[in-house]
């Protein structure tokens, strides 16, 4: 990984821009990825997923990833997921919190749970000596939680502190829950992984209890390890403190409903923010569709920027240069959201109050340019870009270990760096005009505002402007 990491940072040099540079460094590139170690995968007879990637290093990160998150929720028990997370640690029916904080303790390691839309995770990072401990602690975890009402009790009330928190402070958090809620309204991708607060506040002890028993099972759970590991052990290890983990369900397994995407708009006007807070996107693709790629590089392409960063006026993204010039925007991000079946591309974008039709004007310039004049030369600099931002996500065992966790359990596997290089640099920007065209061009957007957005264009503008008429 490490070769990776120094080509990567080569790809930024501005001396690559010529063809026979980048031509040298494409061919380094490849053989750096080739070269990458394999991904193993094993399914074992309860259905549980063992996958791992051996590094040279002391480090190791240890995840279990569960198909458990809001979008696998329904309006009664929204949150349920994110609740647990916030009581997994509190001890097990086999350890008390203090002591399974001092095994921690003991070995230098440390631990996270994160939840989202499609699933939860709980991680470790240790000495890779001692991932068979960690695997130990973690596998408690998720089978023997103790879930104590006087912890339940206290969980809720941190939850609902964070969540005033999140409504006040973090409004980029709050613009991308709306984002969803309008977009998938209706479904259970509308669902955030908070919850309402109603819900929050009469989640019990048996909520969590029925909600582990229904969704924890070994065929939606993949232990995943990247470090100086080796497969057999990891399996052995599964065997041992998984191999009681359950492998069916009381009635229905848990299933992803069907989405259905809705152009659509919410504005939460509010002028005592000091500034307005826009995301604009259309409906995507699944992550494993062909298309995700291309509309990845087209993310590239848009680009992100911060006002804080300096940089911008000499910066290659057009949005960038005219954010800088002309003060349109603090900062913006374009994203490519993607799910098991369906996706969210767009743009998020912080502005001064009577900046939002300027910045969406030229917003919508720059996507109606991917639809129809994208030059060969901004694509192969966003296939760099993004080739450096994926490489940099794996950046050490966490950052694979992660990789690893999602990909297998939304495909079964995970595809090998060199075949994903081999796919990115496949794209072209006839391919780009294409994706554009088929997802944005002439699209109905949804629209999430949050802040003093009365200088916001209305719905309709907005989709009017989703394509050009010229004769």
């Amino acid at each position: 990984m490490a070769s990776l990491l120094k080509i990567s940072a080569n790809l930024r040099s501005p001396a690559l821009v010529g063809a026979r540079a980048a031509s040298s460094y494409a061919a380094a590139f490849k053989s750096a990825l080739s070269n990458e170690p394999a991904t193993e995968v094993t399914t074992l007879d309860s259905g549980l997923r063992v996958a791992s990637e051996t590094l040279p290093t002391q480090l190791a990160t240890v995840g279990l990833y569960v198909d458990a998150g809001s979008r696998y929720e329904d309006k009664h028990n929204n949150g349920t997921a994110n609740f647990f997370e916030h009581v997994a640690f509190k001890g097990t029916t086999k350890r008390s919190q203090s002591a399974f904080e001092q095994e921690l303790e003991s070995l230098g390691a440390s631990v996270d749970a994160t939840t989202g839309r499609e699933e939860t995770v709980f991680q470790a990072r240790c000495l890779s000596k001692d991932v068979p401990k960690v695997v130990e602690l973690l596998a408690d975890v998720v089978q023997n939680p103790k879930l104590d009402d006087g912890d339940v009790k206290r969980a809720r009330e941190v939850l609902l502190g964070e969540m005033e928190q999140v409504a006040a402070k973090n409004l980029r958090s709050v613009v991308f829950d709306h984002l969803h809620a309008t977009a998938y309204q209706g479904t259970s991708l509308a669902n955030s992984v908070w919850g309402p607060t109603a819900n929050v506040r009469g989640i019990k002890r048996d909520d969590l209890r029925g909600y582990v028993a229904s969704h924890f099972q070994a065929p939606r759970m993949v232990l995943a390890v990247a470090g100086d590991v080796r497969q057999t052990e990891l399996e052995k290890l599964a065997q041992q403190h998984l191999g009681k983990v359950g492998t069916t369900f009381d009635g229905k397994a848990p299933a992803l409903s069907p989405v259905r995407y809705t152009g659509s708009e919410v504005r939460v006007r509010d002028d005592s923010v000091p500034l307005a807070h826009v995301a604009v996107a259309v409906q995507g693709c699944g992550v494993n569709e062909s298309d995700a790629l291309p509309l990845s590089v087209a993310a590239s392409l848009i680009g992100s920027w911060d006002r804080s960063h300096g940089a911008g006026v000499n910066s290659a993204s057009k949005l960038a240069v005219a954010s800088a010039h002309d003060k349109l925007s603090h900062n913006f991000e374009s994203f490519n959201l993607t799910y098991r079946d369906t996706g969210l591309w767009g743009i998020y974008f912080v502005c001064d109050p009577l900046a939002c039709e300027d910045m969406l004007f030229n917003v919508q310039n720059e996507w109606m340019r991917l639809c129809t004049m994208v030059t060969d030369g901004e694509v192969e600099r966003a296939k760099r870009q993004l080739k450096t931002t994926l490489l940099a996500d794996l950046e050490g065992p966490r950052g694979i270990c992660e990789d690893i966790g999602r990909q297998v359990l939304r495909q079964g596997r995970r595809d090998p760096l060199h075949e994903l290089e081999r796919r990115i640099e496949n794209v072209s920007a006839g391919d780009v005009r294409n994706v554009a065209m088929k997802y944005i061009f002439d699209r109905c957007p949804a629209v999430a505002a949050v802040g003093p957005v009365e200088n916001l264009p209305d719905y309709m503008r907005i989709r009017s402007s989703m394509s050009w008429v010229r004769l």
